[in-house]
């Protein structure tokens, strides 16, 4: 069955369903509702002509400047037809997705990774907790808008015995990059240059 096939397959099986369908690189990528993805994932390992039984992963992807800034980006494999399907929802900070895990057991860590990293709610989910992240770890790492230097920096202190966490300080000023190429040379001089001759 080739893409066209599949996506037209897909189209008539769930109808309504699918929003938007895309084929880029020879794989075929379904845009649905959050509402409708449990159906749209039970449908896709059930259907004979599918038979999508693995969830290779669970991912997000952020677009601040977006309303609904996430997208829920699910990638299943079908070993017995040797064929891949994507499929995104979108989501927003506040609007929880319907979980996968009655459908796709591995979808658990996928989905903690996902809140863990970038925040996005599943409902339905056993077990909605951070992953890699600490306990009292504050914001979501993956998400864009998050500073490069993270809130709190985390260290053992020999003195108290114990593991600290402290406000991030920087060890060194804000420097200011001038982005000129080493081998076009430099319109200024470089400290340490100045006894060079022309």
């Amino acid at each position: 069955m080739t893409q066209e096939e599949l996506s037209s397959h897909i189209d008539a099986k769930l109808p309504g369903a699918i929003l938007e369908r895309t084929i880029a690189l020879g794989e075929l990528t379904l845009a649905v509702a959050p509402a409708d993805i449990v159906r749209v994932l039970t449908a896709l390992r059930d259907d004979t002509q599918c038979l999508f039984e693995v969830l290779i992963d669970i991912c997000g992807v952020d677009y601040p400047e977006r309303e609904k800034r996430f997208d829920v980006v699910y990638h299943l494999l079908s070993p017995r037809r040797n064929q891949r399907v994507r499929i995104k929802c979108e989501a927003d900070e506040d609007t929880a997705v319907p979980s996968a895990v009655h459908v796709f057991p591995a979808a658990n860590w996928f989905e903690r990774e996902a809140y863990d990293m970038y925040g996005i709610l599943f409902s339905g989910h056993p077990d909605l907790r951070r992953l890699l992240t600490d306990y009292g770890f504050q914001g979501h790492p993956l998400r864009k808008d998050f500073p490069l230097t993270g809130y709190v920096e985390v260290r053992y202190d020999d003195a108290q015995k114990r593991v600290v966490y402290e406000p991030v300080k920087l060890t060194q000023e804000f420097r200011s990059f001038d982005f000129m190429s080493p081998w076009e040379g430099v319109e200024y001089v470089i400290p340490g240059d100045e006894k060079a001759t022309k």
